[in-house]
């Protein structure tokens, strides 16, 4: 199952939000954005609870981290 997690991240953070997001185990992919949220990651995970312990145990709680919005992928 895909994911892809919008990061809104505290100012002069986002450099390395996102490095410590690529090496993060169950991460794709993970880029600074412009727009409402300053970053990106693309999880690609077995299922919802994975994902969701993903986010809860590894993206939240890295330093800079302001909010998450977890947004799945319906092929389609």
């Amino acid at each position: 199952m895909k994911a892809y997690v919008l990061i809104k991240i505290r100012a002069g953070d986002v450099p390395a939000v996102v490095r410590q997001l690529r090496n993060t185990m169950g991460v794709t992919e993970a880029h600074m954005t412009f727009g409402p949220y300053d970053a990106v990651a693309v999880l690609d995970l077995p299922d919802l609870g994975v994902i969701g312990s993903l986010v809860a145990s590894q993206v939240q709680p890295i330093t800079g981290v302001e909010q998450t919005l977890t947004c799945l992928v319906a092929d389609i």
